[in-house]
């Protein structure tokens, strides 16, 4: 949870704006408060995602899915807007930790509460398919534990029981480890696919492990479709159905009212002592804004800003994050490798937003500087690294003609960069930027680091995709180390080398060099990234090319 900033809204539609609780690939979510005084979390979509079909169509979705199913496991649509921009909903406010989170800092779950938790989930399940909904990407990460019992959030990919198809080609929705084995090779989307989904959900918080282990997200896929859900040390009887719910065989799987008769439980998940320790959260006040003109009200699940609650405040902050039940990105989650690759560990988002001043929408924004003067460290970051799902795809013109286009706008403008990307030849390229004018606007330092990303995951002993099970890749690719462009002259051209100047790093270790491009054929992404510290950072620009066999 953090104070306002002067650029943003005090008020969206008819609610008071209290503070940020963190922001997503799509837009900002904030901590309002109604006319009545009750807390909701905003979503405002960024102004550059009104000129995307797609994104918008995806949004839309959510707001009628969410409005649609009226159930007490999931966050109630209190209000939206989608006649213009900027595009804004509001849900209840949830307070509590996500079940990913909760289950990391405790780690593996007694049966009894895995019992009563399976239960309760089954029945948020058959609600929503109830009101003819698949979830299509349930896992802990997109489970609330409030007060009074989990709650279901992220519809951004949901879809009615009938439209099964996959909206995009070659890829498949939901997250590695939990999407069905029939979804990853045959497309087939179904309330038994979800069902997997909370086989493997309880198969991580019963043992604290992956439930289909770590490693590239082909490994892990791999596994789904040919391995068994891991369950090792695991009571018998909780075991049993966590097996049966993730077996391979759609048919096999058992629905939701029986999965709530196997549990065979006898009271209520809220008065289970180890939930109880989970979904309690913390209390204090939301920061005060920067003239931000609230009346300050208290936050569930925020630490108080103490010297000895520092370290907490900063998970609780990913926690409040995700209690405003939208959908900010994909959910495609990002797999550690094992052994000395250490892990990759799945963060909120840190794109930059800018809150648009439209009064006619419902959005009251003060005179503010431009979002690119917020303050940057000064301490020199030495590389970046993939905190979330990265779906930023360029491709090549279909007209015939030269350059191309990404799938995605940028995160932060920087009006001033200029890029070009040449020598695609012998598995190598080059890579280089400048600014055509030092920007003022700019804050300084102005680190940028490119991210060279091939088309598929890569295999890493073999330097190249696994044939017969390509993914689409999703991670950040292999990155340049920051330069600080006002170190010297911004406008001389910094040339790269790409793979000779470009590593992986994954918990802050090298992990490895690029791949020399004619292993992986296809459409290369070249992102452009404003560069804060390791883990923050903001999309400015998007390129690719092309890259042949050898």
């Amino acid at each position: 949870m953090e104070a306002l900033r002067p650029q943003d809204p005090t008020s969206i539609g008819t609610h008071t704006v209290l503070a940020r609780i963190g922001a997503g690939g799509m837009g900002q979510v904030y901590l309002g408060r109604t006319q009545g005084g009750r807390q909701v979390a905003i979503k405002v979509i960024r102004e550059d995602f009104a000129g995307s079909a797609e994104a918008m169509a995806r949004f839309r979705r959510e707001v009628e899915t969410v409005k649609a199913v009226r159930s007490a496991y999931t966050a109630q649509l209190i209000d939206s807007s989608l006649a213009a921009p900027p595009y804004w909903l509001a849900t209840e406010y949830v307070p509590g930790p996500t079940l990913v989170q909760a289950a990391a800092e405790r780690g593996a779950l007694p049966a009894e509460t895995c019992f009563r938790l399976f239960a309760a989930l089954a029945e948020a399940l058959a609600q929503v398919h109830e009101y003819g909904v698949l979830h299509r990407d349930l896992k802990p990460h997109n489970i609330l534990l409030s007060p009074v019992g989990p709650k279901l959030i992220d519809f951004g990919i949901a879809r009615g029981a009938e439209q099964t198809a996959l909206t995009q080609a070659g890829s498949a929705p939901g997250t590695p480890g939990y999407t069905a084995p029939e979804v990853i090779t045959h497309d087939q989307v179904s309330t038994a696919s979800d069902v997997f989904a909370l086989g493997a959900t309880m198969a991580c918080v019963a043992t604290g492990r992956p439930p289909y282990g770590t490693g590239t997200m082909e490994s892990v896929t791999y596994r789904v479709v040919h391995g068994e859900v891991d369950v090792a040390g695991v009571e018998p009887r909780l075991a049993e159905l966590i097996r049966d719910c993730a077996a391979a065989e759609p048919e096999k799987r058992p629905a939701p009212a029986q999965i709530i008769a196997r549990c065979g439980v006898t009271s209520a998940l809220v008065d289970d002592p180890v939930y109880r320790e989970l979904a309690g959260g913390a209390q204090s006040t939301v920061p005060q804004a920067v003239g931000g003109g609230y009346v300050p009200t208290v936050a569930p699940g925020v630490a108080p800003d103490t010297p000895s609650s520092n370290a907490r405040r900063k998970t609780w902050l990913a926690v409040v994050a995700a209690v405003a039940a939208f959908s900010v990105g994909t959910g495609i989650a990002l797999w550690a490798t094992d052994g000395s690759d250490a892990k990759r560990e799945e963060q909120g988002a840190k794109a930059v937003v800018q809150a648009s001043s439209t009064p006619a929408s419902g959005v009251t924004t003060p005179p503010a500087p431009l979002a690119s003067t917020v303050p940057s460290t000064n301490q020199e970051p030495g590389y970046i690294e993939a905190t979330n799902p990265n779906r930023d795809y360029w491709a090549p013109n279909s007209n015939g003609l030269a350059g191309g286009t990404c799938n995605l706008p940028s995160e932060e403008r920087a009006s001033s960069l200029q890029m070009s990307i040449s020598d695609v030849h012998d598995g190598k390229a080059k890579v280089s930027f400048r600014l055509k004018f030092p920007d003022p606007a700019l804050a300084k330092p102005y680190f940028v680091s490119v991210a060279v990303k091939p088309p598929h995951e890569i295999d890493s002993d073999v330097g190249k995709p696994i044939e017969g099970l390509k993914q689409q890749n999703l991670g950040l690719g292999y990155t340049s180390k920051p330069v600080d462009l006002f170190a010297k002259d911004p406008t001389q051209w910094v040339g790269l080398t790409y793979p000779d100047d470009f590593q992986q790093f994954v918990r802050g270790k090298p992990i490895g060099g690029g791949i020399p491009t004619g292993n992986d054929p296809g459409n290369w992404t070249v992102l452009f990234y404003h560069v804060k510290s390791p883990g923050e950072y903001a999309n400015i620009a998007c390129d690719g090319f092309t890259a042949n066999q050898p």
